[in-house]
């Protein structure tokens, strides 16, 4: 598990934010509010897979005015049609007596633990690290979170870890728990993925070459 939240009768938490992003003009990167909200609630869901969690319900910060609330709600209903999730409960709120110079918003998922039977896996990198524009210039090359999910529903992807603003190597050392592990690998591993741009992956060995072909170019050794 990675900053997932555990709390009794098996409910998970999991949570991201964003600050000085979205369309206001002392924002310091400009991208539109459902955009916003779309790579927050990615983050939050990675979570609860990495926790193996099913989310059940969503909750959204607003911060940026009660203009901004439908474009983030838009957003976050967006991830869940683009990896088929269905309906999930979403709620929140909007702070409306004050006024910020800059955007700010948070998606907090609560979800269900499932029981899963442990396996020995070998470990990939999934896309390359991308943070602020980036993020909307090179979606080609971030994790496709479609292609992860219906891994993970085929069974051939056991485990998913995301990498976020510390980067791959960080990552890595939290994941094996040891920080003397060293990866070496044409991507910047000490890079921030942003909004978990970057994972790694779990795959059982028997589908190693399967998932080498089905997520393509962005998929990569981590050898530890």
């Amino acid at each position: 598990m990675r900053n997932a939240m555990k709390l009794p009768n098996g409910f998970v938490v999991t949570t991201d934010n964003a600050g000085g992003i979205g369309e206001k003009q002392a924002d310091v990167v400009y991208a539109p509010n459902h955009v916003v909200s779309y790579f927050a609630a990615r983050v939050a869901l990675l979570e609860q897979w990495a926790a193996n969690a099913q989310v059940q319900s969503v909750i959204i910060h607003n911060f940026s005015g009660e203009a901004a609330w439908q474009a983030y709600m838009d957003g976050v209903k967006h991830l869940f049609e683009e990896v088929d999730l269905g309906q999930i409960l979403i709620g929140g709120s909007s702070e409306t007596n004050m006024e910020l110079l800059q955007s700010a918003m948070s998606v907090t998922m609560i979800g269900n633990s499932k029981e899963v039977v442990d396996c020995d896996v070998s470990w990939f990198i999934y896309g390359q690290p991308c943070v602020g524009s980036e993020v909307l210039e090179h979606t080609k090359d971030i994790a496709d979170l479609k292609k992860v999910k219906e891994a993970i529903d085929q069974g051939w992807v056991k485990k998913v870890w995301p990498v976020g603003s510390k980067g791959i190597q960080a990552e890595v050392g939290a994941l094996f728990a040891d920080d003397t592990i060293v990866v070496i690998s044409e991507l910047d591993v000490g890079k921030s993925a942003g909004p978990s741009t970057v994972v790694l992956l779990g795959v059982q060995l028997e589908s190693v070459e399967l998932a080498s072909q089905y997520f393509g170019d962005e998929f990569r050794d981590l050898v530890v």
